[in-house]
């Protein structure tokens, strides 16, 4: 099997399309999450075993930040997922990077790539 990608979105609809579209493309989907709590919780079950993470900044009341650092810690590459661009982002996080919504699949394809690629690097 491809990479293995934690899915963290609080969006069920958004999280099933792209849950099959990381599928379409190879990946192994670890979650969907769709909150911080649950997200975390996979990453210390899953740790180094993930190669990469797509995370919407924005779920419910709280933003994904407390995961990337976690994944940060464990070495693992992310991306963030949100509406509003690399300025939707904190500027403590800007060098990850950054899926725009709405986005196609040839977009996730070139993100996987790049997650890949980084997880190659270290």
């Amino acid at each position: 099997m491809g990479p293995r990608l934690l899915l963290v979105d609080d969006d069920p609809i958004l999280a099933i399309l792209v849950a099959d579209w990381l599928s379409e493309c190879g990946c192994e989907v670890v979650g969907p999450a769709r909150t911080v709590a649950s997200a975390l919780q996979l990453v210390e079950q899953e740790g180094a075993a993930l190669d990469g993470a797509l995370l919407d900044v924005a779920l419910e009341s709280d933003e994904s930040y407390p995961i990337a650092d976690a994944l940060a810690l464990s070495g693992v590459p992310f991306a963030f997922v949100t509406g509003h661009g690399l300025g939707g982002v904190a500027p403590g996080y800007r060098d990850a990077p950054v899926l725009t919504k709405p986005f196609q699949f040839e977009d996730l394809q070139r993100t996987i790539e790049r997650l890949t690629a980084l997880r190659g690097a270290k």
